[in-house]
């Protein structure tokens, strides 16, 4: 930790007070005595409220991924808006992202053999993060009890909260992140799959010459090695990926514009523009974010068992997800979104040195449960979830299920929004804080 600076007390934004926050916290909470690593949070506050002389309260944003630090805020739009009304804000960078001791290609080897980091990140799952919460609150609050607002991922971790330390919560809001409770990654990826199809051929119906150019593509691909401007190679795989653009509000037509362009004619024939190129590395690239691949599965195992490539296992069984096949066959190429493969460790430069911690992460077996279900049942604090009918990230059966298991939860249940919803203004928000004092 020694090379690690403190960064500056407090800045400023048009609207907005910015205040930086540091933490030194187990790595593994079982051994409290042992290695410390670093947290980075962020206090945000309205300009024309001072929050200690105001009294307010405070609200803990737990960001989607796994992998990805909090939001970096640039003036008061959006939920963050709403919930400077009312709220000051805390932006956690949780453990192994943003600013807190971050895992990559590039840190992780200071841990060792790839079996050693598989170890370390062992301890980077929602339990570890919730227990991280807590030391912060501890610190932050005096120990008063705070909302916690989940987005995504950020709920699975929101659910785990209730179910090891409801007491230190006031009020939890959930936006597009109430997991199964028992359903482990197969599960998951049996219901993802028939989702991802129906989203695709929705997007093929509203912009009908898309299917022709992604099947122009696939065979393409099949027959030109494309490679990306940040290295990585483009696959018919790869590019199917693309179909993680259809679970955000904007997504279909964004993926339809970065489509419309997609070859250019060179001395060597048709070939994918670098336009294109440098638009779809922008999308697939895990370089930022490699815990996306190497934790993803692991958020969904507590039963023990490994979840050895899951994703890549369950695909077999929906054939119709071979894009080379479509295209012989003159069938649609149907995109997959929420998923990692053990060959995007070979595809991505930035990826590629952790291919055997990705291994040992999918072979690891003992995880330990995420959620209390009879302690869930006995819930006291106040619950709001927004659950996004025929969300691409998160299966509208399992959230239902689980709003049904934890007591008091109130539900929005919308496909006026897609999975970031909450990020479409306050009105997410609003209607949670709504829904959770009503309860």
């Amino acid at each position: 930790m020694s090379n690690v600076v403190d960064p500056p007390a407090t800045v400023r934004q048009p609207g907005l007070v910015l205040t930086d926050h540091v933490f030194d916290v187990p790595l593994d909470h079982a051994a409290p005595g042992g290695e410390l690593i670093r947290l980075y949070a962020r206090e945000v506050v309205a300009a024309d409220r001072h929050a200690d002389r105001d009294g307010l309260p405070w609200l803990l944003y737990l960001q989607g991924g796994p992998g990805f630090g909090a939001d970096r805020p640039v003036g008061r739009g959006g939920w963050l808006g709403r919930a400077l009304d009312e709220f000051r804000v805390l932006l956690l960078d949780q453990r192994g992202t943003g600013r807190s001791t971050p895992a990559t290609r590039q840190t992780l080897p200071l841990r060792g053999t790839p079996a050693e980091q598989a170890a370390y990140l062992s301890h980077f799952r929602a339990d570890a993060i919730v227990r991280d919460c807590e030391l912060v609150r501890a610190q932050l609050t005096g120990g008063r009890p705070w909302t916690v607002l989940g987005q995504s991922f950020g709920g699975f971790c929101a659910v785990s909260y209730l179910s090891y330390a409801p007491e230190g919560i006031a009020t939890a809001l959930i936006t597009g992140g109430l997991p199964g409770l028992d359903a482990d990654a197969d599960a998951v990826y049996r219901a993802a799959y028939p989702r991802m199809e129906r989203k695709t051929l929705a997007h093929y119906a509203r912009y009908p010459g898309d299917a022709e150019v992604a099947a122009r593509i696939v065979a393409h691909l099949g027959a030109h090695e494309e490679v990306l401007p940040d290295g990585s190679t483009l696959t018919p795989a790869a590019f199917q990926q693309l179909g993680i653009l259809l679970g955000s509000g904007d997504g279909s037509h964004r993926l339809h514009y970065l489509l419309e362009d997609a070859f250019v004619d060179t001395l060597d024939g048709p070939r994918l523009s670098d336009a294109f190129g440098e638009r779809v590395a922008a999308v697939l690239s895990r370089a930022g974010s490699p815990l996306y691949t190497l934790l993803h599965e692991s958020i969904y195992a507590q039963d023990g068992r490994a979840t050895n490539w899951s994703a890549h296992r369950v695909r077999d069984e929906f054939p119709g997800f071979d894009a080379p096949a479509a295209v012989a066959a003159g069938a649609p190429v149907l995109l997959t979104g929420e998923s990692v493969h053990p060959w995007m460790l070979e595809t991505q430069p930035a990826l590629r040195p952790l291919r055997e911690t990705a291994d040992a992460l999918a072979v690891r077996t003992g995880w330990g449960p995420l959620y209390d279900a009879e302690r869930l049942a006995r819930n006291t604090v106040p619950v709001a979830a927004a659950i996004y009918h025929d969300d691409l990230f998160v299966d509208t059966d399992h959230s239902l299920a689980t709003a049904r298991a934890i007591r008091g939860l109130r539900t929005w249940v919308t496909n006026e929004y897609e999975h970031d919803g909450v990020r479409a203004g306050g009105v997410v928000l609003d209607r949670l804080l709504r829904l959770a004092r009503d309860a």
